[in-house]
């Protein structure tokens, strides 16, 4: 089991889910946590005016999508994300592969895969 998590703009946030419903095995019912976020890395943040000084926004914001994975599932999840994401430019984002020990559902107490 592998726990991805991938960095991308906003905007891209529709493209991602409509690839990862393409790919994962249930279809529209996949499982998967996004939420917002601020980071800077490589792409530069925007210039705004305040009270008519240039100020450069340090941090930009991005989409942080979160998805649990049987094996089975990684290169495909990855691929998914990165057709969806993908515009070819500095700020597109990143994708990160971590080990998943365990998972367990609490309703019922299944553990593994099966509580993917």
């Amino acid at each position: 089991m592998k726990m991805i998590t991938a960095l991308i703009r906003p905007e891209r946030l529709e493209a991602v889910e409509e690839a990862l419903a393409k790919v994962l095995d249930e279809g529209d019912n996949y499982r998967i946590t996004v939420d917002t976020v601020e980071g800077r890395g490589r792409q530069s943040g925007e210039v705004e005016y305040v009270r008519g000084r240039a100020v450069k926004v340090r941090m930009v914001q991005k989409t942080r999508v979160t998805i649990a994975v049987n094996d089975a599932y990684v290169e495909k999840t990855i691929d998914a994300i990165i057709k969806g994401a993908r515009e070819g430019q500095v700020g597109d984002g990143k994708i990160f592969v971590t080990p998943l020990e365990e998972v367990v559902r609490i309703r019922t107490g299944e553990r593994g895969g099966q509580a993917i």
